[in-house]
């Protein structure tokens, strides 16, 4: 491709060559780079892009763009080099030129926030599959594209990978991208050349503030509202207090939404639903939809994020039955899953791998009055011990039994995670047992359940593994759950109080 075409949108200077060259890719990782591509010397808080022009020389690259001044000796005539303001902005607007601008042929929802961006992303992606309609997806769990399914490694990803995502959802039949815009992402211009059709604000609180993500709460705000600067509709939530510092210098249609006060979409007379051990909401609204909606996923916030999707899909103009019956539908893995085991208890899934979030899910499954709340969790390895006392006086104080088993150890015995653990069930005079294998962990828990229970596995989530020693082993909470059912049934294992499993 063309190094002017792929650079029709920024402004550069030629420091040397010629910019009208042919150029193979775009490169901004060195160890891609390769003969006739042209390389992004990219700035991060690890690593300077222009320490490897050397290396882009040796491999041969076409062109190689810079922001920074560099000594041209190094830098045979052949090669071209353009000066621009920022490489992180100038790859995303050549990423878009080299994929085709694929942001222009899907309808494109970015959803930031604080909380509540996965499993809002997960409800409106559900809700447009109701109309027959493909959906792409990128956010903190994977990336999908049609039938495809990639694990993720940022929430959103660089520039060119995201890009690239995007051409391989229209590839695939997509009409609709979904996706979690982070601060970070936005902040560090991966989504910069993107104007999506809709931005969605969810909540607010301070989080990722630190040496490497954001110097205060004012800049994650101002990151935040970043979003609504580069897209055509805001859907908001006007009860989040720091709603009009997010939306400040906002140059977009707004619709809102709230649980609280008069807005576009009112949400109201909510309820805690337990049918039969599944676990969920149900809640009606007034306004841009009025109407009686259910969702089968535990607590007060999956009703703020029912609204958001509500908000959303409306405004796309999707039909309210279809709207209706994704929410029904819909299930995030890891974030508060229920996997129905039984029709007299619950099983739950959760990622709550810190003090706020095990304190979150507890008190929300609280609400729901269980017989018993059983809470069967670890630590990860090489982390702070201080979380672990946190989680383990959170747990003692509002589950009724805590089994400890492994998490993720790493390179710590799980022996001494516990102990650190049962420190802050001493706090909070919580009862615990320790079953160190988690899958026969689960298996107590669920062999030794009574009606009205309400089982919830901490920690894991959407993961599929283990990480020991560096290695990282499967394991799947769903498949052990799962494994256990069928033992049971097969006469393997015994229900220790006769329930009954599905």
């Amino acid at each position: 491709m063309n190094l002017q075409k792929l650079c029709e949108r920024i402004g550069y200077a030629v420091v040397q060559g010629e910019s009208d060259v042919e150029v193979s890719d775009i490169v901004y990782d060195s160890r891609e780079m390769r003969e006739g591509t042209v390389f992004v010397c990219m700035t991060g808080a690890v690593n300077d892009g222009h320490r490897y022009i050397r290396e882009a020389v040796e491999k041969k690259a076409a062109a190689i763009v810079v922001e920074k001044t560099v000594e041209l000796p190094e830098i045979p005539e052949g090669i071209t080099v353009l000066q621009v303001h920022s490489t992180r902005k100038a790859l995303a607007h050549m990423s878009a030129a080299y994929f085709g601008y694929p942001d222009r042929k899907l309808t494109t929802i970015g959803v930031t926030g604080t909380k509540g961006k996965t499993t809002t992303t997960y409800m409106i992606k559900s809700i447009l599959e109701q109309t027959g309609s493909m959906v792409g997806l990128i956010g903190t769990i994977s990336m999908i594209a049609g039938d495809a399914t990639a694990p993720a490694r940022n929430t959103t990803p660089e520039s060119y990978e995201l890009q690239k995502a995007m051409a391989k959802m229209v590839e695939a039949g997509c009409e609709y991208l979904v996706m979690e815009v982070s601060s970070q992402g936005l902040k560090l211009d991966r989504t910069a050349g993107l104007q999506f059709d809709y931005g969605v604000f969810t909540n607010l609180s301070p989080d990722h503030i630190g040496p490497a993500e954001h110097a205060d709460f004012e800049e994650y705000m101002m990151c935040k509202g970043r979003l609504f600067r580069q897209c055509d509709t805001g859907v908001v939530n006007i009860d989040d207090e720091h709603v009009g510092q997010v939306l400040d210098g906002h140059t977009c249609r707004l619709v809102t939404f709230s649980a609280e006060k008069d807005a576009d979409l009112r949400g109201y007379d909510m309820r805690f639903l337990n049918e039969n051990g599944r676990l969920g909401m149900s809640f009606r609204t007034k306004g841009i939809m009025n109407c009686s909606a259910k969702i089968y996923i535990p607590g007060m916030f999956s009703v703020s994020n029912a609204l958001t999707a509500m908000a959303v899909c409306s405004a796309v103009g999707i039909p309210e039955e279809a709207v209706l019956k994704g929410l029904e539908k819909v299930q995030v893995r890891g974030r508060v899953e229920p996997v129905h085991v039984s029709e007299d208890f619950s099983v739950i899934i959760d990622y709550a791998h810190n003090e706020v979030s095990t304190r979150s899910v507890l008190e929300t499954l609280r609400r729901y009055e269980p017989g018993r709340l059983i809470a069967v969790y670890g630590c990860g390895g090489n982390r702070s011990k201080v979380r672990r006392y946190d989680i383990g006086e959170v747990a003692g104080e509002l589950a009724d039994l805590s089994i400890l088993t492994m998490d993720n150890p790493r390179n710590e015995k799980v022996s001494d995670i516990d102990a650190d653990i049962k420190v802050g069930l001493a706090r909070s005079g919580g009862h615990f047992i320790e079953i160190e294998d988690r899958k026969e962990a689960l298996a107590y828990a669920i062999t030794h359940a009574l009606p009205g229970d309400m089982i919830v596995t901490l920690g894991k989530g959407h993961e599929d593994y283990f990480e020991i020693n560096g290695v990282k082993y499967h394991f799947s909470e769903r498949e052990a759950i799962n494994e256990i059912v069928d033992e049971v049934k097969d006469g393997k294992r015994n229900m220790e109080n006769g329930v009954s499993l599905l």
